[in-house]
């Protein structure tokens, strides 16, 4: 396992290093909306974000609130709580907030902590500026966005 350094919840998933987001390339490749992406864009993705850790109960985006950055779920769990839908559960692997790489709109769900947690944080300008320099990586990311559209679209 591997060691962590001081302040990191465990258990983490024993791929990569907790303190550095670029480590975490081959965890990107399981999550759905990076799943297209080539070793090296993965790379420059996991290098455009940053690590941090919620602990259990804390909130980790707020409805209403202005969104500025994707969560992808590197350890632990959050609850999805959406105005009118039932209340989900998100494991290792997912990720939430990626409408909010894209536009201004305020969060529409709260998110919150199932006890430790580790995410990737991507904020909005620094992937901004990584599709800009990297296009690919976008049609990568339409792919699966496009998809979770057709199934929202099927379910309403």
């Amino acid at each position: 396992m591997t060691r962590l350094p001081t302040g990191y919840a465990t258990p983490i998933s024993t791929q990569g290093n907790p303190s550095d987001a670029g480590s975490w390339t081959n965890v990107l490749a399981d999550v759905p909306i990076f799943a297209d992406l080539s070793g090296r864009h993965l790379k420059k993705v996991a290098g455009a974000g940053r690590m941090r850790r919620f602990h259990e109960g804390d909130t980790v985006i707020r409805e209403g609130t202005p969104g500025d950055a994707l969560y992808v779920l590197v350890d632990g769990a959050v609850t999805v709580h959406r105005r009118g839908l039932p209340v989900l559960t998100l494991g290792m692997g997912s990720f939430f907030g990626e409408m909010a790489l894209f536009d201004d709109s305020p969060r529409s769900a709260t998110v919150v902590a199932n006890g430790p947690a580790l995410c990737l944080v991507i904020a909005r300008a620094p992937f901004h500026r990584l599709l800009k320099s990297e296009p690919a990586i976008a049609l990568g990311l339409l792919k699966e966005l496009a998809r979770r559209l057709r199934v929202a679209q099927s379910i309403g």
